[in-house]
């Protein structure tokens, strides 16, 4: 099922500009359930790991990821191993999330179909 946030376009989002609220997340998570809010050093992120049969298959889905991220101007923390990805998306001038991260989240997740 194609979420309606991977059609979605990024906002422009600045040092200023809001994170989205608990309420906007929790709702926002219905759309990328296989999602996981994680928090780092007070800092919220959406992560998810994805596997793969190989390396090979894992390196080219990073460097689809890094595609769609170069495209966006918004970067992901990426962690390519032997048959799997862990990607992670947040914002840095809000330090945490915005709704871009959730769109990125859902287009990573077509990415993997």
């Amino acid at each position: 099922m194609m979420s309606e946030l991977s059609t979605r376009e990024c906002e422009a989002c600045r040092r200023g500009s809001p994170p989205v609220s608990t309420a906007e997340c929790q709702q926002l998570l219905t759309e990328i359930p296989d999602w996981q809010l994680t928090e780092v050093s007070g800092i919220a992120k959406l992560c998810r790991q994805y596997n793969f049969a190989d390396f090979a298959e894992a390196l080219a889905f990073t460097n689809r990821v890094g595609e769609i991220a170069e495209a966006a101007d918004h970067h992901p923390e990426l962690l390519t191993e032997w048959g799997k990805v862990r990607v992670c998306w947040w914002t840095h001038t809000v330090q945490g999330l915005h709704i871009n991260d959730f769109i990125l989240a859902a287009k990573t997740d077509q990415l993997s179909v």
